[in-house]
This record gives C-alpha cells, sequence and structure tokens, in this order.
C-alpha cells in the first residue's frame, strides 16, 4: 500500500512541480512580414518566469527560420525582455493578417504555446510616394516617401521619375517615418505640359530586391498667355504678333486687325484670318485660336508700299510729261533707214519729221553729221538754206508754221568704211520765236545697227522737247 502511495505521488505531484510556469506579454504591434526580402519579423515579448528557474527554447514552424536559437535563461520569479525574429517563407503566397504558434520549451521538454499574429505584405505596399501641389511659377518642389508599416528598411536606394524631374537618392527609413527632398525645377522642362493629376514613379531597391511604387501629384492650373508685337521695315512694313502660352491649360486667343480699304490692297496676311468682316471704311481682321501649353502662335501683316508709290510717282512723271508736252510748241523726230548705194557704199537716209503745235515763225533747223560720212547732194521736197561740210552742218529756214503743219526734212549720207556695231546720229536741233521769244527743241537721237554690209537694225529713241 505504501508503494502504491509512492508512486502516485511521483507520477501526479511531481510533473505539477516541474512543469514550465511562464507569463508571456507581447509588448510590440502592428508587426510586418516583407516578402521578398531576408529581413526578420521581431516581436517584442516580455516573459515572466512563475515557476522554478530554468532555461528557454523558443521556436515555431512558421516562417523560414527564427531567432533567438539558444536558450535563455529566466530566473525564478524574474522578468526578461526577448527578442523574437522569424524570417520570411519565400514560398508563402497568402498575403494580409496572419497567425502561427510559437513554442516556448524548458529544460524537461514541457512547453508552452503562444499564438502571435502578423501582417504578410509585398515590397511595393510598404512605401507611400508623393509630393505636394506644384506651382507653375515656382522653382522648387518638396518630393516623398513614406514607410507605411512597422519595419526598420535598411539602407534604400531609390530613382523618382515624372514628367517633372528624375533623379536618385540613397538612404534609410524607419518604421512609420516619412523622408523629404527638396528639388529644384526647370520650368523650360515642363513648358508643354498641361495641368492635371501625374503619376511619380518610384524605382527601390533593397539589398538587391527591386519593386516600382506609384504615387500621384498634381499640377495646379495656371492661365498666362503672353503677347508680344514686333514691327519693322518702312516701304515694305512688317507687323508680327506673337501669343506664347507660358501657363499649363490649352488657352482661347482672339487676335483682331483692322484696316482701311486702301492698305487692304497692298497687305498680306499670314495665316489667313478666321473672320473678316466689313463695317463702313474698315476692315476688321479676326484669328481665333486654341494655343497648348508652351505653343506659341504668329501672325504676320505685311504691307507692301512700293507699288503704291511707284503707281504715285508714274502718274506724278506723266502728269509732268503730259504737262510739258501740252507746253512744246514745236516737235522734232529723227528716224533713219538703210539704203543701197550704186557704188556698194554704207549710205543711211535720214528723216526728219517737224510738227507744229502751235502757230510758231522764224525756225531754223540745224543737224549735225558725225564724223566719216559724206552727204549726198541729193535732198527731198524740202531743200536745206545752208549746207556746211566743212562745219558739218545742215540748216533748213522756214519764215513760220501754222498749228498742226508737219514738214519733213531728208538727206542721204554715205561712206565708202563699212559700219560693224552700232552708228549713232547725234540730236537735231530747232530755233524759233513764239510771241517774240526765242525757244529751243531738240529731236531724238537715231540709232544704226549693223553686222555687216548689207544687214542692218534700225532703232529709234524719241524725245520731245
Amino acid at each position: 500500500m505504501k508503494k502504491l502511495f509512492t508512486l502516485l505521488f511521483i507520477l501526479l505531484i511531481i510533473p505539477s512541480i516541474f512543469a514550465i510556469n511562464i507569463n508571456v506579454e507581447k509588448k510590440s504591434s502592428d508587426e510586418v512580414m516583407i516578402i521578398g526580402l531576408e529581413n526578420p519579423t521581431i516581436f517584442d515579448l516580455e516573459i515572466t518566469n512563475d515557476g522554478a528557474s530554468d532555461n528557454f527554447m523558443f521556436y515555431t514552424f512558421f516562417g523560414g527560420g527564427s531567432y533567438p536559437q539558444e536558450t535563455i535563461y529566466i530566473g525564478q520569479d524574474q522578468t526578461e525582455t526577448v527578442e523574437f525574429g522569424v524570417y520570411p517563407r519565400s514560398d508563402l503566397s497568402q498575403r494580409g493578417l496572419m497567425t502561427f504558434d510559437l513554442f516556448i520549451q524548458s529544460q524537461d521538454k514541457s512547453e508552452e504555446t503562444i499564438p502571435l499574429t502578423l501582417k504578410v505584405t509585398d515590397l511595393e505596399n510598404s512605401f507611400e510616394v508623393g509630393s505636394e501641389e506644384i506651382d507653375p511659377d515656382s522653382n522648387s518642389l518638396q518630393i516623398y516617401i513614406k514607410n507605411k508599416v512597422n519595419f526598420n528598411f535598411g539602407e534604400i536606394k531609390s530613382r523618382f521619375k515624372s514628367p517633372f524631374f528624375d533623379f536618385e537618392e540613397e538612404f534609410s527609413l524607419e518604421k512609420y517615418k516619412k523622408k523629404s527632398f527638396n528639388m529644384e525645377l526647370n520650368k523650360e522642362d515642363f513648358a508643354k505640359v498641361m495641368a492635371g493629376f501625374y503619376t511619380i514613379n518610384a524605382k527601390i531597391n533593397i539589398n538587391g530586391q527591386e519593386t516600382n511604387i506609384e504615387g500621384t501629384m498634381k499640377f495646379s492650373e495656371k492661365n498666362i498667355l503672353k503677347t508680344t508685337e514686333e514691327s519693322h521695315g518702312f516701304i515694305i512694313k512688317t507687323d508680327v504678333i506673337k501669343k506664347s502660352n507660358e501657363g499649363n491649360v490649352v488657352s482661347e486667343s482672339e487676335t483682331v486687325i483692322k484696316k482701311n480699304i486702301i492698305t487692304r490692297l497692298f497687305t498680306n496676311l499670314n495665316p489667313e484670318p478666321d473672320i473678316v468682316e466689313r463695317k463702313g471704311l474698315t476692315i476688321y481682321y479676326t484669328w481665333v485660336k486654341q494655343i497648348k501649353p508652351g505653343e506659341t502662335f504668329e501672325i504676320s501683316v505685311r504691307t507692301n508700299w512700293l507699288l503704291p508709290l511707284l503707281a504715285i510717282f508714274l502718274i506724278i512723271a506723266v502728269v509732268v510729261l503730259v504737262k510739258k508736252f501740252s507746253k512744246t510748241n514745236l516737235v522734232l523726230r529723227k528716224r533713219i533707214s538703210f539704203v543701197k548705194a550704186k557704188g556698194g557704199e554704207f549710205a543711211l537716209k535720214v528723216s526728219i519729221f517737224v510738227a507744229a503745235k502751235k502757230y510758231v515763225e522764224r525756225i531754223n533747223i540745224i543737224e549735225r553729221l558725225p564724223p566719216l560720212v559724206k552727204i549726198h547732194e541729193r535732198f527731198g521736197i524740202e531743200k536745206p538754206t545752208r549746207v556746211n561740210e566743212k562745219t558739218r552742218r545742215i540748216e533748213w529756214n522756214f519764215e513760220k508754221l501754222e498749228a498742226g503743219e508737219r514738214r519733213t526734212l531728208t538727206y542721204i549720207i554715205y561712206s565708202k568704211v563699212g559700219v560693224l556695231g552700232r552708228f549713232a546720229l547725234p540730236t537735231a536741233t530747232a530755233i524759233y520765236q513764239k510771241d517774240g521769244e526765242i525757244h529751243e527743241t531738240e529731236s531724238n537721237k537715231a540709232y544704226f545697227m549693223a553686222e555687216q554690209l548689207g544687214k542692218k537694225e534700225v532703232g529709234e529713241e524719241d524725245r520731245k522737247v
């Protein structure tokens, strides 16, 4: 009977004395496991040993390993803080909150099971990237990246890209912390970018593990339409109107230019206007254009005053000539023509046409002969008054000529020397009286062109004085 009592004491009482007796309290919270990284998820445990002093071992079947690997001694009624870490598993496909068992085992192999919960997530879900609103008038911008989880990341290499910037940074980021970067902006880099929301791309590299994170940024609206006008030239005047959109929204531009009915005839517009309206003597040209950010709309208005000025000068010249011609009382016109001589000499027939526009009297017409030619004794109907071969002059005298009366004076000159090229006769001069005053007028010059004897060209240049 005594032996039976001893056996029952050993089986019931002794195990209860040596069984593990600990109190475990988790001090940390929001633990997270990042898939793809080798960094462990850490739990801060506060363990109180309510039993006998013992060495305790910590292990779990969850994850790709854990620590501490060695046993930890906790004396009787003592409290120790233990950092328990569990490494990620590469084959873990589940995401979100997961609970696993932590086993704490004493030296006598008795153990206690503690349930632990963590969040399993991927690297790209651990960060947030963004920026402040971009002001088109500002030259600076602040960009940030935030650690959204309870996880201390070591060295991080990141490249930030958007339509406004492209740069790289190296930094570390503790749990729930945010890192900001101030950078200078070049307005020319985003001159053609419109207002709205744009994507920031952050390419993150942690211990060789890469991921891409996207965020949004707002480019605030700014309507800036700059107008410049240039003008150059005088006779040919060009006006250039430029409208540049320096903002980031599409700007609607309306440009109106007015011309009168005269200047419009000499004005060239580029491009052609959208609307042309006439109000009285004024013409209104209107261009309506939607100008995108960074674009420039240019209007060229070219007024050519050369043609109207030439027309005015021509009219003035005609008026002067007509006026001068109307004052001319006597008109002389000379013409020459080639004639064949019996002896084969070079011979020309010279004709002087005399026309009286008004009554004139005591008319003396003088003709000068060029060198190397002789005058033939034959003349036309009007015989010369004097022929002086020494001074090489021929003169005709008329007592009077009535208004509208005409006379034709002809003579022949010849030379035994052939003519090649251009042969010119000087002008003839007429001296006469009108209302008791002496006047003078000249004829045109006459030319003869010949390549060889027997081939000729005759040209005239009429001049009336």
